[in-house]
């Protein structure tokens, strides 16, 4: 996997048979902006997926990073704000993975092994819990959901609607999409990301 940025082409909420649906990655869900862009768009059900440890500091200091309890305080607050279902998906470490460590020595294992794990979990638009599985074991977290609840919700506090101040407030999400390099002149042609993903992947599938 690899991490770069990008741009806001992608910024956008999924009309669906199932709802309108947007997505933020990991810390992405800490973005008010990033979340407001999507709250803002009518979002029913939101998507927020994690690592499964983010081991800042070692396990036994008392500034560990405690994964989980960011994960429901990012979850609850944009599931309270949108009141939208927030669907949180965190990814678990299995033996496997400790096999691979414990070659880089005992000191790198006890310190994934013993990290804050994350948590997955499904919020209702109140911005609580109403499934939870830990991160000890492989499960399936399944919950059935009325998006009708999120009607009610929103005619006490409504951020995109009247619980706004549009006389103060703006946001401006820009949508371009984004292009390594410009080029001026004779023959010159911009590539954005997407098209410069397609065109190396043909160059290698490509015969040489």
């Amino acid at each position: 996997m690899i991490w770069a940025n990008g741009d806001g082409a992608g910024l956008s909420v999924a009309e669906t048979d199932i709802g309108r649906i947007g997505a933020l990655i990991c810390g992405e869900n800490t973005n008010p902006l990033a979340r407001y862009a999507m709250i803002a768009q009518g979002e029913q059900i939101h998507i927020s997926s994690y690592p499964p440890i983010w081991p800042t500091h070692d396990p036994s200091a008392n500034d560990r990073y405690d994964l989980a309890s960011a994960i429901r305080i990012r979850a609850g607050a944009h599931s309270f704000e949108a009141k939208a279902f927030n669907v949180v998906a965190a990814a678990r470490l299995d033996h496997t993975v400790f096999d691979v460590l414990e070659k880089l020595g005992d000191e790198a294992l006890r310190i994934v092994k013993e990290s804050p794990k994350g948590v997955s979990m499904i919020l209702g638009p109140s911005g609580v819990p109403i499934a939870e599985v830990t991160a000890d074991e492989d499960q399936l977290l399944i919950e059935t959901i009325d998006l009708e609840a999120c009607v009610m919700p929103k005619q006490f506090h409504d951020v995109v609607g009247y619980y706004n101040r549009f006389d103060i407030f703006s946001l401006s999400v820009n949508r371009k999409n984004l292009c390594p390099a410009e080029f001026e002149g004779m023959g010159a042609r911009a590539m954005n990301f997407e098209q410069l993903e397609v065109s190396v992947l043909d160059s290698e599938a490509t015969p040489h």
